[in-house]
């Protein structure tokens, strides 16, 4: 009795130690790197006019055309690619439906194979891919997952990768806007909240890789700086070579 409760244990130990990171990243890589997308563009696009020595009226009016034009232009790319991506893999699944309906016993066999080919016995595999198509959809599904590496109950949203796409890069390029629509006149209270943002964004992304939280911000945070002063640099050149 006391040997079945240690192997209890151990397997619940095993269970709950033995856990992985999301390596896609799932939401939150998507997110960040649009709002860290819109922060570093806007700041360089913000720098680069200022360092042209125009008013700071003219900084902010660029930061804001700046944010909008970059949050519609995402949110139109994005739900554009996710379209296409969704339309493909529809075309893709009723192939595989035709092919389900037309030739089930040779979709049959091609799923008993393909586990075959993983180490599964002859007899086995073809048990196993007998009871798994009875059903057609499940039969689909397992198709799909197999053959073409998706999911067709979890298709991407277009509109949703959109919305997500303008909103995070919307929230990103606002942050060295911000400081001028709350009064300030130059260009360093913007390039402060900017830096915090560039670090805070690359300590973020840390949770989905094996880095530092600190070498992440500090990595994204030269990134962004460096952006920000060759545009900086740019805009005063081009800012005297016009004048």
């Amino acid at each position: 009795m006391a040997i079945i409760e240690t192997e209890a244990a151990l397997h619940e130990a095993h269970r709950d130690n033995h856990t992985h990171r999301d390596v896609n990243g799932g939401w939150l890589r998507p997110a960040v790197f649009g709002a860290m997308d819109g922060l570093v563009s806007n700041l360089a696009l913000m720098t680069g006019v200022a360092g042209g020595a125009v008013s700071h009226r003219t900084v902010v009016i660029t930061g804001l055309a700046g944010l909008a034009a970059g949050a519609f232009s995402m949110a139109a790319g994005e739900y554009t690619s996710v379209a296409s991506q969704r339309e493909l893999v529809e075309a893709e699944l009723e192939v595989e439906r035709r092919e389900l309906r037309k030739h089930p016993q040779d979709e049959e066999r091609e799923l008993a194979e393909l586990y075959e080919a993983r180490g599964v016995d002859r007899a086995l595999a073809g048990e196993v891919a007998r009871q798994l198509s009875r059903d057609p959809e499940q039969a689909l599904e397992i198709h799909a997952r197999e053959e073409l590496g998706i999911d067709p109950g979890d298709l991407p949203s277009p509109a949703v990768a959109a919305v997500s796409s303008f909103g995070a890069f919307a929230l990103g390029a606002l942050l060295p806007v911000l400081p001028y629509l709350l009064g300030a006149t130059t260009l360093w209270p913007a390039l402060l909240l900017a830096f915090v943002g560039l670090f805070g964004c690359g300590a973020v992304v840390a949770r989905v890789t094996a880095r530092s939280w600190w070498f992440s911000g500090l990595r994204q945070l030269a990134l962004g700086a460096a952006a920000a002063g060759v545009t900086y640099a740019l805009g005063g050149l081009f800012g005297t070579a016009v004048g």
